[in-house]
């Protein structure tokens, strides 16, 4: 989100960049764009052309997908020419619509985040009732809302930008701090109180699964191997309800979670009678779920979090930084989106298997 791509203060003097180093600024930052165009692609590609994958939730990554791609492809190559050159040639409307495009898909992909999280979250904590709620026209409803969310909180600065068209082309593209109200709402909306929203959320998770563990542990010994185990297991398939499951397959933020697949006790975990093995397979499980919900949370908020820091106290007017601290904490937050198409695919077997569809696809053609 390109809200100060350099610093508000004109008067501060930034030595020039020699040519090596805009060579590997401009390499690094290359290579960044790209692979964020072709992870996005392929996650975008492998939704589309496997059946298995067409499920509402996989129509939420999708789109968090597509709007990654779009920072990718509108969003960075013009902020790299920008800060290779040190200023502007692209006229005012090239500026305005960069600008406007820039925040509007980087907060909405963080608002996607936040959404995949909420509905990650009802499918554990309601997993019957949510089972028939969770449709492709509930996940497109919630898709628009966050786009329009997105639209709103970017939106302002346009009305009083406008009075400067009459001003000599701009050197430098930037929304100035000028507007303390503004600096709040949008750093609110976009990112704190989704912020707040996502901890609450994956804090309910984890715990809401760790539950689950425990009671799937405790009913297995109860029972004594009975067939009310497999009973409850067969129930949750046909209800697709969110399931408990030490499967490898499943998706990095439920991992516990499996939607049109038969549910199998795996033969080993049948097998335990002691209480110290099964309490072991049970710690194994939630240090697993721990690890990776943590690690999609340190990643969102190890990216965007310095970024928006910045912009509160600039917007405040406590400090002022650098056009190179400023270009860095942006391009920290836009990292973001080469890491989301890793971390909401790479722990999914089904994922695995159509990317590798794709890639013997591509090496036959």
């Amino acid at each position: 989100m390109n809200i100060t791509n350099c610093t508000t203060e004109a008067s501060m003097a930034v030595r020039p960049k020699t040519i090596t180093e805009k060579m590997l600024i401009c390499m690094t930052l290359v290579v960044i764009t790209t692979l964020t165009t072709l992870l996005n692609l392929a996650v975008i590609m492998a939704i589309c052309t496997t059946k298995k994958l067409h499920q509402p939730a996989n129509y939420l990554i999708c789109s968090l997908a597509v709007t990654d791609l779009l920072v990718a492809v509108l969003v960075m190559p013009l902020s790299i020419m920008y800060i290779v050159m040190d200023h502007w040639k692209l006229g005012y409307f090239l500026c305005e619509v960069w600008l406007s495009v820039d925040m509007t898909c980087c907060t909405c992909s963080i608002l996607h985040l936040c959404v995949i999280a909420l509905d990650r979250y009802w499918a554990i904590t309601n997993a019957i009732e949510y089972a028939r709620k969770r449709t492709a026209k509930r996940a497109a409803l919630m898709i628009l809302t966050v786009w329009t969310i997105s639209i709103f909180i970017s939106m302002p600065p346009l009305f009083w930008r406008s009075h400067r068209r009459l001003s000599p082309p701009p050197s430098q593209c930037t929304i100035q701090h000028d507007h303390v109200i503004y600096t709040i709402y949008s750093t609110l909306g976009a990112f704190y109180i989704p912020l707040t929203l996502i901890l609450i959320l994956y804090y309910r998770i984890y715990h809401a699964a760790k539950s689950l563990y425990q009671k799937r542990g405790s009913s297995r010994h109860l029972s004594n191997r009975s067939t009310d185990s497999q009973n409850s297991f067969a129930n949750c398939k046909l209800t697709q309800t969110f399931c408990v499951s030490d499967f490898s397959t499943s998706d990095p933020t439920t991992e516990f979670e499996k939607f049109h697949a038969s549910i199998r006790i795996p033969p080993f975990d049948n097998d335990l009678d002691h209480p110290g093995e099964r309490q072991q397979i049970s710690s194994t499980r939630e240090r697993k779920a721990a690890r990776i919900l943590g690690l999609i949370l340190g990643a969102f908020i190890l990216s965007w979090l310095p970024f928006f820091i910045k912009e509160l106290i600039v917007g405040l007017s406590i400090y002022t930084v650098s056009s190179e601290v400023a270009d860095f904490l942006t391009w920290l937050g836009y990292v973001n989106s080469l890491i989301n198409p890793l971390l909401y695919t790479s722990f999914n077997e089904d994922f695995k298997l159509a990317f590798k569809k794709l890639l013997r696809c591509r090496e036959h053609t």
